[in-house]
């Protein structure tokens, strides 16, 4: 029987990857909803080919557009459109793909039905972990990981009693920046930033990517995925992109998981778990390999990735600050409006201005979140601040 799917973020480069996968798989699933942000243009070409009985787009005005175009097809706009895909009824299964913060309540409503959750918006457990997994666990939702890493240790520790597990190496490719001088790096521009060396993404990940904060946030996501403490989270820098995480063991075994840098194999495994089928990918031929890199990162080039541990090991309120400092600054950046290494001073100046709190609820989280952007940007304002 054919299960229902809604991508949250089906114009992004998930999106489009999940529903490159999908078209591979039309005898076992058919999409529900799709939630868009601005690319309304793009939506209703996805709408006109998959039929799905309700979308949301960022604006009032694209979706009159689409209803215009779409009378019978249920359209919502804004945040809450989004979560109203989410709480699709057909949908067994949510693959959550918006980027960042605007992310989190679409997951978490989809977690609160009891929904498969395919999540690839990491920031939903950066910024909520604790709320996120005691909603899981409340409700009975499977939350399976698509960022390649976790889903590569998620395949690793399958069927293994977690007191057995010594630690989880997640691998990074340093992103675009990674051979720059040191001396260079101040000045690097959005366009050499966006030029990464092995995958195709969006801009804010592709940022995130050459700071290695996108490493940073994977470490916070993997202590909740697998109730691992952060110490026990290593990351192994990997120019190649084709070991995508390992898992060492109390007895010295580790296992690695390898396959070309490709989106559809963690989209897939999260669809089908637990079984296996043809994937709509290169496959990997070790034998034309030349060789597999490994080293340990270098933090004076990525001073990200000591920030996203220290706000993880500080407070949960310092996890969403770090968040939220970091889309405001990368947004920045992108904008021209503040260079590349002003991306690590500016979160450092938020997370020094944040008090350690514990976090009750969804709204709290919000509130928060908008109160670290507000002080993100009164920083951008001052750039004496940042020096």
């Amino acid at each position: 029987m054919s299960q229902g799917v809604v991508i949250l973020g089906s114009t992004g480069s998930v999106g489009e990857t999940a529903l490159r996968v999908l078209r591979e798989l039309r005898e076992s699933f058919h999409v529900v909803g799709l939630a868009a942000g601005r690319r309304a243009d793009r939506l209703m070409e996805q709408i006109q080919e998959f039929s799905p009985s309700v979308v949301s787009v960022a604006s009032g005005e694209d979706a009159r557009r689409i209803r215009a175009r779409f009378p019978r097809l249920e359209v919502a706009y804004g945040p809450h459109g989004n979560t109203v895909v989410a709480d699709a009824p057909d949908a067994r299964t949510v693959i959550a793909a918006i980027v960042g913060a605007e992310g989190l309540a679409p997951t978490f409503k989809a977690v609160q039905k009891g929904k498969r959750v395919a999540l690839a918006n990491k920031e939903a457990l950066v910024m909520a972990g604790r709320l996120v997994m005691d909603g899981a666990r409340r409700s009975g939702a499977e939350i399976l990981p698509v960022d390649s890493e976790h889903c590569a240790v998620y395949q690793c520790s399958r069927g293994e009693s977690a007191k057995h597990i010594l630690r989880v190496l997640l691998t990074a490719s340093g992103g675009a920046l990674r051979d720059c001088p040191l001396e260079d790096l101040e000045g690097a521009s959005p366009e050499q930033v966006l030029r990464h060396p092995t995958w195709q993404m969006g801009p804010k990940i592709t940022v995130d990517s050459a700071t290695m904060m996108n490493k940073g946030l994977e470490v916070i996501e993997a202590h909740h995925l697998f109730s691992l403490p952060v110490d026990r989270i290593s990351v192994l820098m990997h120019r190649e992109s084709i070991v995508h995480s390992l898992v060492e063991f109390v007895d010295g075994s580790v296992l690695a998981q390898l396959a070309e840098a490709d989106m559809a194999l963690p989209v897939q495994y999260a669809l089908t778990y637990p079984v296996r089928k043809p994937c709509p990918m290169p496959r990997l031929d070790l034998a034309h390999i030349a060789g597999l890199t490994f080293s340990a990162p270098d933090e004076k080039r990525f001073p990200c990735l000591s920030l996203a541990r220290q706000a993880a090991q500080t407070s949960e309120a310092h996890k969403v600050a770090l968040n939220a400092a970091n889309e405001v600054a990368v947004g920045a950046f992108l904008e021209k409006r503040l260079s590349f290494g002003g991306i690590p001073r500016l979160i450092r100046r938020v997370l020094d201005a944040t008090v350690p709190t514990t976090l009750a609820s969804l709204e709290h989280i919000l509130a928060l979140d908008k109160a670290s952007r507000a002080a993100a940007l009164a920083f951008l304002e001052h750039p004496e601040r940042l020096t």
